[in-house]
């Protein structure tokens, strides 16, 4: 066998052999919901908005409970002469009593309404932080699947331009070309590389941001994102503002709030009428038979109520007008955010239909032309028909190109993230509702 065929030989199985230990190096694909379902179970924010809803609910069970009963027990009149004896006085007595406070009628009802409501406006936050979580998971995914895509056409192009450099050399070495031409194509490589020093920054600042959103390792390695279909959005912006007033939990909430505000106002009112106090004494007597004083020692009882005279009035106003400004926040911050929602939506789906029109002009019309323009540009250049430079404005054309398709792919993806957050239901879910 002819020595450079076995140097072939083994050139072409070392060179597999390189490929496939580098394959069996690359991380698997990542799978969106799986990603989306850790940052659910472990991402420590969500677990402290979970955690203060707890704590709230069980503020809520105490709201309406009655104080604990007062139990009173003393020596009455006794003399300080004989202390501790009780039949020489019919005024000396042992004394035991029962004292229990109430409030006005409708106040416990009513506290226990404001604390619910206050309690099931920290459980709609749950659900709000847990679609923002999911949008900021999606986003970086698909920011992740951009960089990648934007790298492989980095490397292609790399790959290509070393060979333009080898037909700038070839040219010029015949005395067809310039030295300028090798020089130019050797900036543009160092442009590339350049951009591809930042592309993998950019990606491992997206790994450590989707590890933070999963808290897990900053380490962990993100593996890569598989290419995706464009979802077609079927529904008009008022139908996905209908169902956003529906389901959106923020919306939820502030609706809770300005219930809470009612109710805290209703409990302002009832702070001028008084609470009450009830009180039950049973005392204890010893007959008393002496030269002096003869007393059977019968046994009484006394019954009592007390209560507060309301003549704080500029307290109680000042509740009444506190209530008022919270059912006011919230009504207007729930207003605010209906008009946020309208803007969004409508905002949201005219930048879906460009990016969606911008991806069909590149993949039907404009790449496939640069494709085109470019094979003809190589074929022109190796019979001096172009300079090299409009040889390779045609390269760096077409590598913009597809950069621009698949930032505006990622772009889409992005938005309608943001769109499923904004009505608070995913897209799917949506348009199934519809029909």
């Amino acid at each position: 066998m002819k020595p450079h065929i076995v140097l072939f030989a083994v050139m072409t199985l070392f060179t597999f052999l390189q490929k496939s230990s580098h394959a069996e190096q690359l991380p698997l694909a990542e799978n969106l919901p799986a990603l989306i379902e850790t940052a659910l179970n472990n991402n420590p924010e969500l677990k402290s908005s979970q955690a203060r809803w707890q704590m709230f609910a069980s503020k809520a069970k105490q709201a309406s409970n009655l104080e604990d009963p007062m139990f009173m027990f003393k020596l009455q009149n006794m003399l300080v002469r004989e202390p501790f004896v009780f039949n020489k006085d019919p005024q000396s007595a042992r004394v035991i009593g029962i004292t229990q406070q109430l409030p006005f009628w409708g106040k416990r009802a009513i506290r226990q309404e404001v604390a619910n409501l206050e309690a099931a406006s920290y459980k709609w936050v749950i659900e709000e932080r847990k679609l923002e979580l999911t949008r900021m998971v999606k986003e970086t995914y698909y920011q992740i699947w951009a960089v990648d895509k934007s790298m492989e056409i980095v490397e292609k192009n790399l790959r290509i331009l070393a060979d333009f450099v080898i037909i700038a050399e070839s040219k010029y070495s015949v005395g067809q070309g310039v030295q300028q031409d090798i020089y130019k194509a050797g900036l543009e490589k160092s442009k590339m590389l350049d951009m591809q020093i930042n592309l993998k920054q950019q990606r491992k600042s997206l790994e450590a941001n989707l590890n933070y959103l999963l808290y897990r390792s900053g380490k962990t390695t993100v593996g890569t994102v598989v290419d995706f279909a464009l979802p077609q959005i079927s529904l008009s912006a008022d139908q996905l503002n209908q169902t956003a007033l529906e389901t959106r939990p923020q919306i939820k909430s502030l609706a809770t709030l300005a219930s809470k505000g009612e109710a805290s106002h209703r409990l302002a009112q009832k702070e001028f009428y008084p609470d009450f106090n009830l009180s039950f004494e049973y005392m204890f007597k010893d007959a008393i038979n002496t030269s002096m004083i003869t007393d059977p020692g019968y046994d009484m009882f006394t019954l009592g109520v007390t209560f507060n005279l309301p003549f704080q009035q500029q307290r109680r106003h000042a509740m009444i007008a506190e209530s008022a400004s919270e059912t006011t926040m919230a009504t207007e911050e729930l207003h605010g955010l209906k008009n946020t929602i309208s803007y969004t939506i409508n905002d949201t789906l005219a930048q879906l239909e460009r990016r969606r029109k911008l991806v069909e002009l590149y993949k039907g019309g404009i790449i496939p032309q640069a494709e085109q323009s470019l094979e003809s540009a190589v074929i022109s250049y190796r019979v001096n028909k172009v300079d090299f430079l409009t040889l390779l404005d045609g390269r760096m054309s077409l590598f913009t190109y597809e950069r621009e398709l698949y930032e505006s792919q990622a772009e889409y993806m992005m938005g309608v993230a943001k769109l499923e957050a904004t009505v608070g239901l995913e897209l799917d879910n949506i348009q199934n509702q519809s029909q």
